[in-house]
């Protein structure tokens, strides 16, 4: 089971794992938190669609049913209202009723309820710093970690179902500033374009040097299922935009994997691992 704050983030964070989990026969659910009602149009081609901003939140459900299908896994809503980003010094108040002002052992119930149902032996979220401070990404790391604990307490949400105990639980960390300098290097080494110093630069704020990298999943061969589910998020995605002008090719030779941080194992395994299911 995945938990992402909004739709796209299944897609742009750990897509090809998922895709890869699926083609083994692996049962995937993806735990979408908020319907991304107050995210911004992020194409060029679409900003000012009057229909689209007005109706983004039936456009961002549309555009996850597609991701979904394109990755083969499971989804489900947990139904809390994105919380928006707030920018401004000092920034805005978050607005009223949104998905990071709700209290966390009450928002915590409906993935303990999810938990529950679908019995994932593995658990992927974001780290306390939300990958990145998003409040809505956040908020999904304090819930997760929360139902990873309580999913598996009879005492705890009594009325959410049979109890069922996760055996592990990983960080996401997409944001991963090596995976970057990487195809940078590789791209200039061939004669190419490079990312460019601002894709470095947008990386520096994740370099977290006290976090450790636990979990390498090679699954090259299901870039280009992840980059089509991406893409299929069209309201939250410049399809002009350099990354998509990285052969695969080179991306699968210089950085074949997506990365995970383990944050908690019920089961022993040596680390580093190169599969979520190491020691189960």
């Amino acid at each position: 089971m995945a938990v992402h704050a909004h739709p796209d983030d299944e897609s742009s964070k750990g897509a090809a794992t998922l895709a890869k989990y699926v083609a083994e026969g692996v049962d995937v659910l993806v735990a979408t938190c908020t319907g991304g009602e107050r995210g911004t149009v992020l194409n060029p081609r679409l900003q000012g669609d009057t229909y689209v901003e007005k109706n983004i939140r039936e456009v961002r459900r549309r555009e996850m049913d597609e991701a979904r299908a394109i990755l083969g896994v499971e989804q489900a809503w947990l139904g809390f209202v994105d919380s928006g980003f707030p920018e401004g010094d000092p920034p805005p108040p978050l607005p009223d009723g949104c998905f990071a002002l709700q209290d966390v052992a009450t928002a915590t119930e409906p993935l303990v309820r999810l938990v529950r149902a679908f019995r994932p032996q593995v658990m992927i979220t974001y780290d306390e710093n939300g990958g990145y401070p998003h409040p809505d990404h956040i908020m999904s790391h304090r819930i997760s970690m929360a139902a990873f604990e309580a999913a598996g307490d009879p005492a705890r949400y009594p009325a959410a179902g049979p109890v069922w105990q996760p055996r592990k639980i990983y960080y996401n960390q997409g944001f991963n500033p090596r995976r970057t300098r990487a195809l940078h290097d590789g791209l200039l080494a061939r004669g190419l374009r490079s990312l460019g110093a601002d894709w470095l630069a947008a990386m520096a704020p994740f370099e977290h040097g006290d976090r450790a990298l636990t979990t390498f999943v090679t699954c090259g061969d299901y870039f280009e299922i992840r980059d089509k589910a991406l893409a299929a998020h069209a309201s939250q995605i410049d399809p002009d935009a350099g990354w998509f002008h990285v052969p695969l090719d080179i991306q699968r030779e210089c950085w074949p994997t997506e990365e995970y941080e383990l944050a908690k194992s019920l089961v022993d395994t040596d680390l580093p691992e190169d599969d979520l299911f190491a020691g189960l």
